[in-house]
């Protein structure tokens, strides 16, 4: 019991995200927020405070994975060229917005 009380809290916890959640972190915020940020505008532009890495953005309306394939860099990434170090993803009321950003 004290284990299905513990993983409900946890769920919860981890769900709870107000739409003005922003981490700032040495002005760099996470792509996370970024990606929820694009999601609550529904723009989508890239946020310029990546602390100086490469950032890709993409959107789509089809899913999640989607979205994030279609960031910029992504194909690169895959090749190994880059390796990604964040990833955000947040759905909006148009879509999927994603960022990723590669060190």
């Amino acid at each position: 019991m004290r284990w299905f009380l513990w993983m409900t809290f946890l769920l919860v916890v981890a769900n709870v995200a107000t739409a003005d959640t922003v981490v700032v972190v040495n002005n760099v915020t996470s792509a996370q927020a970024d990606a929820e940020q694009m999601a609550r505008t529904g723009v989508l532009r890239h946020c310029g405070r990546s602390g100086g890495r490469r950032e890709g953005i993409g959107f789509s309306t089809v899913s999640a994975d989607d979205a994030v394939k279609r960031c910029c860099y992504y194909a690169d990434a895959m090749r190994g060229r880059y390796r990604i170090v964040e990833k955000g993803v947040a759905r909006g009321p148009r879509g999927w917005y994603a960022v990723l950003r590669y060190e």
